[in-house]
């Protein structure tokens, strides 16, 4: 049913042949003429060749035209393969092509070592979007060196015999040896013939063939002549002969249409008759135009065909005695083609078939080849019928030419046909059915399945529908096809189905508008194969002869059904290339097989179902025979001058044909024609001749015997006897001379023998090498005075010695040295560089490089023994080198690579010899990894002047693997304390520099320090130990903070932190705070009086909000003036210090520790809790910015106050710190107020910008101008000077607003972050200190610049146990009051308080005087 229908879709197209035809325009009128009528079918394109090239004999130096022509329209493309691989022919100055498409080559290139032209040669023809075909194969043979392998030797002959002449050459010398005689050209004739050989045969010899003869071999370059000689011409001899043979016929292998000959010369008297015989029946000479009888008696058989096969007798009678030798000829075809494939229209998804019928002797070989390229066997692509190639599931990409390739032993030949895929013809106007329903296996075997369906909804009778099957393996793309047999019919049975495989399976459904749609995809499973045959019984092999053997065997026990046929495997033993033979019956003979080799053999037996199970193996060995080939190396020593001693090796492996028994050793005089002397010898490798001549040459060759007979024998060799027995009881002199004469690959090595003639030299040794002589070693005999050593390296320096030697060991050497001549090779053409190049980067080490490459399919699937090169480096440091891998996949995995570092890739193609340039380059930066190594060269030192400061100096690790974004110092006075007891000091950004202040004196330090980057924290560095240096008491009084109300001068500059102070008696301070105390009850008696006469309500709501904004304090800039107004004691001088518990309680100190995190802060009122809110902002703040820390700092130290008194005007202290921007090498530094530190401070983690300022340019100017001129006035934050005493606007929603303006104007600048000491435990004031434009840094720390502003130093008291400073708190500064508020307040500060004003300040000293008590009780 399914071959039904494939034949009624085949019958729908048409068929055309055209290779081969000679007439272009006939082949594509007939192409034309068989495309469907009515269609718009492309019809084939006629494309085959004109002249294909065929087997050539050239000569070195000689010119060679290979000729090739192929038609097509348009133009084909023409190239060359040589030995399988296309030839560069654009380069190459020997080799061209000629505009019909033959090959050209120049000056052929031959060598014993260097045979560059030889080799098998094709012609490729190829037309774009058309296809490719190839041409047969042509085989180049270069004469080899003119040698003779034997040459005439002096003889006499009576008048009227034959004589033989030898000289024989390599056969394809044969055609360039001529003879001369007397050295004249001596001239062929009925009388006078040579043989394939070369040897020269006379017959019914005159007078006139007497003289001296040789042969001549002309090549190419200067004749090359054989030895001389003479031939006698005796007279008739009175006395009958007996008759022998001089040359008897020998068998013969030769190829259809080439001639053929047996000689049969013969020597006797009276003069003999011959006659020949043909398979025991005399043959019919003298009517015959292809046989010949030659002079002498030797036949010739010209343009031999396959029935000339057959045993040839020579019969030679003269009356008194007959003798008779015969000899076979076996005649081998080329092939030849008996069907050629035939051009095919088809659809996709059907099945096609390619016949291809083929003859030829041995038989030949079939291959397929489509578009050039060689057809793999397999599911869809399938050899059948021995030659037919069947291709299932046709896709479009299956269109092209195929050739049927066949070749054997004596030749080649090549047939093609084209394949067209057809679109399938556009549907009529009208409805299409739609998709079958209910498609499903009813029934499923092991090789076929039979599928059911009902009609499509759209046509529920379906009468008139013809439906399609396609099918398919899953997991393959190509379909299959089968029809229904009839219109209607409603199942399709698939065969030839694989077991226990999975199938896809739609339905189409066809009316006569077209098909319609697709049934949904069905699935089916085969069934496991069962029911299969059994092993076949007593299998049995034995061995025929030695090529042969026989194997039979019994049908299985277990037939399970009738056997169909068997398949017998063999195997040479010892090999994995098992071959099989398709066998009807129960026996079967194997010939051609390898003599006296074992064999393994096995059979298994088939029935409908398929293979049964294989029989064990049984093994047998073929028979023995005589050698196949002459023993090797075959070498004389010559031992004095009456012996010689012979070397040889057995015959190559292989070729034993049996077990070797022993060696048969023959040997003559060479001079004249002597009697041959034969030895046989037993299994050793060597013999010793005893008894020879002295000065006297002699021919040795050997043969190897087994038990059936003897093997060929070695070429006769010679060597000559000494004529007296030299000395060798030492080593020969060194040679008298040594020449070399350098070529491209090779040196020409000359010498001349050592002077002294009386030691034995048995040879030479040639050492030789680059830039050594002791690389190689080559033995010469001790007669050869020139070497040419073969295969060097073109432009090398080679060394080369020559030592003379014997048995006692090697002379005296000589040395010489050469350069061999450049040689260019021409590059074959390069491959196109992969594309795409990506570089996916999976982990900190790995990368994946992914390419596609252009060369291949576009499933860029890799068939070929093609493979890739990946490199890559990365530019850091600029010396580094490529590293290079490969892969035969379009990926590769880049491991061990280090983090953080950008690396480039690029990759290229090789295929043999070919290679692509690099292609283009792929970046790929590898992630961050922690830091895998310390910071490294960890120094600390002293700061000059400030022994408790200390400066810590680093390099950053050697792997960090990453972008450093800050390192944490830990330090300690314990080296072995645990790591969470070291006090840690964090450092943000990539500095490489830190201070540290307030250590011990005279204490050693501990440091270590850890890098991280966005992965993580990287190990410690080692402990770097520092003792701080000695200093005297006065020297070690704390620094005193300076009020948040102080003005510096606007010319000056911050000074570091900590400024010394003088030392101040502790008995002095306590007076004077008592003394303070008293002054302040008096002013409060005072104002109580006055505060019954003060102003209305009003004013003092409206003066009590502004002086609670601005901090209600004030104080003159002389803190020695100290009237009732300024007791404030310059509190916002004080600086907030962490110390250590005291065992001694204090109410200040314990009450108000500085807060580590949000759950060390006790709730209070609310203003206390903003402050403390405050307060811990800025510690954060400190610890993820500052550059400036103590150890005390970092332990939790409660705050202590500190009181100026000193004579010159106070100044706050202030550290600038530039965020250093990461788009703008400079700083920039604005030059507007700051904001208020509560509000406007924010986290470095969360934004690292300094903030901007929201006034005005005039504003700006008229702020800095007051504060110029001002220095001493009550300072307010810069809301509060713009909108306190308006509108009370309050400070958040003003502070917000102004983050808002401040964004908007200055987010591209970088401004310093002002660090101000606090005065007060629960207070912060802002000091305004608007920095001058273009300021710079100061040089001792690059990388924490301080503002170069000139500050006085201020002297401070320290009151406390431990003195340790706290660290300046990072806050930004409001700007200053206008000048009119400023002139108001400064006018207030100098005339009498008011009762209001009093009122109001009796809060704030209150407050003073339960601080001034605690202080004195401590």
């Amino acid at each position: 049913m399914a071959a039904r229908g494939a034949r009624r879709l085949l019958g729908s197209l048409w068929i055309a042949l055209f290779l081969g035809q000679p007439d272009p325009a006939a082949a594509a009128a007939r192409s034309s003429s068989q495309s469907p009528a009515g269609s718009t079918v492309r019809t084939f394109t006629p494309f085959y060749f004109l002249v294909e090239p065929v087997d050539t004999l050239s000569v070195r130096g000689a010119f060679v035209i290979l000729n090739c022509s192929a038609y097509c329209e348009p133009s084909p493309k023409i190239e060359w393969k040589k030995d399988g691989t296309f030839l560069n022919l654009v380069s190459d100055d020997r080799r061209q092509l000629l505009p019909d498409g033959s090959l050209l080559i120049n000056g052929v290139v031959h060598s014993k070592h260097n045979k560059p032209d030889e080799g098998y040669y094709q012609c490729v023809a190829t037309v774009e979007s058309l296809g490719t075909i190839v041409s047969r194969t042509a085989k180049l043979t270069v004469a080899g060196l003119p040698r003779f392998t034997s040459q005439p030797e002096s003889t006499s002959v009576y008048r009227g015999n034959s004589v033989i002449l030898n000289c024989e050459v390599n056969a394809d010398l044969v055609p360039f040896v001529r003879w001369e005689q007397d050295r004249q050209p001596f001239f062929l004739d009925d009388r006078v013939f040579t043989l394939p050989s070369g040897a020269l045969i006379i017959s019914n010899v005159t007078d006139g063939d007497g003289g001296l003869y040789r042969c001549v071999i002309e090549s190419g370059g200067s004749p090359k002549y054989s030895d001389e000689a003479e031939l006698k011409v005796l007279p008739d001899p009175e006395v009958p002969l007996n008759l022998v043979f001089l040359r008897q016929p020998s068998p013969l292998t030769k190829v259809t249409g080439q001639s053929a000959v047996f000689p049969c010369v013969t020597s006797g008297f009276p003069t003999p008759v011959i006659k020949w015989m043909r398979n025991e029946e005399e043959l019919t000479i003298e009517d015959s135009e292809r046989f010949l009888l030659l002079a002498g008696g030797s036949l010739e058989i010209s343009d031999i065909t396959e029935d000339d096969a057959g045993t040839y007798a020579c019969i030679v009678d003269n009356g008194n005695e007959t003798i008779e030798a015969q000899a076979d000829l076996t005649v081998q075809a080329p092939p030849e083609f008996l069907k050629q494939p035939a051009n095919i229209y088809a659809h996709e998804s059907m099945d096609i078939v390619f016949e291809c019928e083929v003859t030829g002797k041995p038989t030949p070989t079939v291959k397929w080849i489509k578009n050039g390229d060689m057809v793999i066997p397999s599911d869809y692509f399938k050899i059948v019928k021995e030659h037919n190639l069947q291709v299932l599931g046709l896709v479009k990409s299956d269109e092209g030419f195929y050739q049927c390739i066949a070749e054997n032993d004596v030749g080649n030949a090549q047939a093609g046909a084209q394949l067209i895929i057809l679109e399938h013809a556009p549907a009529t106007t009208g409805p299409l059915p739609s998709a079958p329903r209910d498609v499903v296996a009813s029934l499923v075997s092991t090789r076929f399945i039979k599928l059911t369906w009902r009609t499509p909804a759209s046509d529920p009778h379906g009468d008139n529908l013809t439906y399609t099957v396609f099918y398919t393996k899953e997991g393959i793309n190509r379909e299959r096809v089968e029809n229904t047999s009839r219109p209607g019919e409603m199942q399709v049975t698939i065969q030839n189905l694989m077991p226990e495989t999975v199938y896809v399976f739609r339905v189409v459904a066809q009316n006569r508008h077209g098909p319609g749609e697709s049934s949904i995809p069905l699935k089916v499973a085969t069934q496991p194969e069962v029911q299969l045959p059994g092993p076949a019984p007593n299998i049995r092999a034995y061995a025929n002869s030695p090529t042969s053997i026989t194997v039979t065997w019994d049908t299985p026990l277990s037939g399970n059904g009738e056997i169909q046929n068997y398949k017998l495997y063999y195997m040479e033993k010892g090999t994995d290339n098992e071959q099989d033979v398709d066998v009807g019956g129960h026996s079967y003979t194997i010939n051609g097989l390898k003599k006296y080799t074992e064999y393994s053999f096995r059979v298994v037996a088939y029935n409908k179902h398929g293979p049964g199970v294989s029989t064990q193996d049984v093994v047998v060995q073929t028979l023995s025979d005589v050698p196949s080939a002459a023993p090797q190396n075959l070498s004389l020593e010559v031992r004095n001058s009456k012996s010689i001693i012979i070397h040889w090796q057995p015959p190559p492996a292989g070729t034993h044909n049996g077990q070797i028994t022993g060696y048969k050793i023959r040997y003559r005089k060479a001079s004249r024609k002597s009697e041959v002397t034969e030895s046989i010898g037993g299994t050793q490798l060597f013999q010793l001749i005893e008894g020879l001549e002295r000065g006297t040459e002699y021919s040795f060759r050997v043969a190897a015997l087994t038990s059936n007979g003897t093997g060929p024998a070695t070429d006769w060799i010679s060597a000559e006897t000494f004529e007296s027995d030299l000395d060798e009881t030492r080593v020969p002199e060194v040679p008298s001379s040594l020449h070399v004469r350098p070529l491209v690959t090779s040196i020409v090595v000359s010498w001349t023998p050592p002077e002294n003639q009386n030691i034995v030299v048995r040879g030479y040794a040639i050492g030789y090498g680059i830039g050594s002589p002791h690389a190689q070693t080559i033995k010469v005999d001790y007669k050869q005075r020139y070497y040419t050593i073969e295969n060097l390296d073109p432009s090398s320096h080679y060394v080369i010695t020559l030592k003379a030697f014997n048995n006692v060991g090697e002379g005296i050497p000589l040395y010489e040295s050469a350069v061999t001549r450049p040689h260019t090779v021409p590059d074959p053409s390069p491959m196109m560089p992969p594309v795409g190049v990506q570089a996916s980067i999976l982990s900190h080490d790995t990368i994946r490089i992914t390419w596609a490459d252009n060369s291949l399919p576009k499933n860029q699937k890799i068939t070929d023994a093609r493979y890739y090169t990946v490199r890559w480096k990365t530019n850091i440091p600029a010396n580094t080198k490529y590293k290079t891998a490969n892969t035969t996949t379009l990926s590769y995995l880049v491991t061990s690579l280090k983090p953080n570092t950008l690396y480039e890739f690029s990759v290229m193609v090789t295929k043999g010899r070919r290679s692509s340039t690099w292609s283009m380059t792929a970046h790929g930066t590898t992630f961050e990894l922690v830091p895998t190594s310390p910071p490294k060269d960890v120094t600390v030192v002293s700061k000059e002047g400030k022994p408790r400061t200390i400066i810590v100096n680093w390099q950053p690790p050697s792997e960090a693997n990453g972008k450093i974004t800050g390192y944490i110092i830990y330090y300690s006075t314990d080296v072995n304390a645990e790591i969470h007891d070291w006090v840690i000091e964090p450092v943000v950004g990539n500095r490489l520099t830190h201070q540290i202040q307030e250590l011990t004196l005279d204490t050693p330090y501990y440091f270590k320090i850890q890098a991280r980057n966005s992965k993580g924290m990287g190990p410690m560095s080692e402990a770097v130990q520092f003792r701080t240096p000695k200093g005297s008491a006065g020297k070690g009084s704390r620094p005193l903070d300076i009020g948040p109300d102080y003005k510096p001068p606007m010319s000056g500059s911050n000074s570091p932190h900590g400024s010394p102070t003088s030392p101040l008696d502790s008995n002095m301070l306590l007076v004077i705070i008592v003394s303070v105390g008293v002054i302040t009850i008096v002013i409060v008696v005072i104002v109580a009086v006055f505060c019954t006469r003060r102003t209305t309500s009003h004013q003092k709501k409206k003066r009590a909000a502004c002086k609670s904004v601005n901090g209600s304090h004030k104080y003159k800039g002389n803190s020695k003036d100290v009237k009732p107004p300024d007791l404030w004691i310059h509190h916002e001088r004080l600086e907030l210090k962490p110390i250590d518990k005291s065992p001694d309680p204090n109410p200040i100190m314990t009450d108000t520790p500085i807060p580590r995190n949000s759950q060390d802060i006790t709730p209070v009122d609310n203003s206390m809790d903003s402050n403390i809110h405050q307060r811990r902002n800025s510690y954060r703040g400190h610890e993820s910015e500052d550059s400036m820390s103590t150890l005390a700092g970092r332990r939790g130290m409660r705050p202590k106050m500190m009181m100026p008194f000193d004579s010159q005007p106070p100044q706050p202290v202030i550290s600038a710190h530039p965020i250093h921007s990461l788009d703008n090498p400079h700083h920039h530094f604005h030059s507007g107020s700051l904001a208020s530190p509560t509000r406007s401070y924010h986290h470095h983690q969360v934004n690292p910008w300094p903030i901007g300022t929201s006034m005005s340019n005039s504003d700006r100017a008229n702020s800095t101008e007051s504060v110029r001129n001002t220095p001493s006035t009550d300072t307010m934050p810069a809301s509060s000077s713009q909108t306190c005493c308006a509108d009370h606007q309050d400070p958040e929603s003003a502070t917000a607003s102004y983050l808002a303006n401040a964004q908007e104007e200055d987010s591209g600048q970088s401004l310093p972050t002002a660090h101000v000491r606090p005065s007060h435990p629960l207070k912060s004031f802002a000091v305004p200190a608007v920095p001058p434009t273009g300021s710079t840094y100061d040089p001792a720390l690059p990388s924490t610049p301080l503002l170069t502003q000139q500050v006085h130093s201020v002297k401070t008291a320290s009151i406390g146990t431990l003195g340790r400073t706290r660290p300046p708190m990072p806050v930004v500064v409001p700007s200053a009051p206008d000048v009119q508020e400023t002139t108001r307040m400064l006018e207030d500060s100098e005339s009498n308080y008011e009762p209001d004003e009093l009122t109001k300040e009796m809060a704030h000293l209150e407050g003073l005087m339960k601080d001034l008590n605690a202080i004195t009780t401590a």
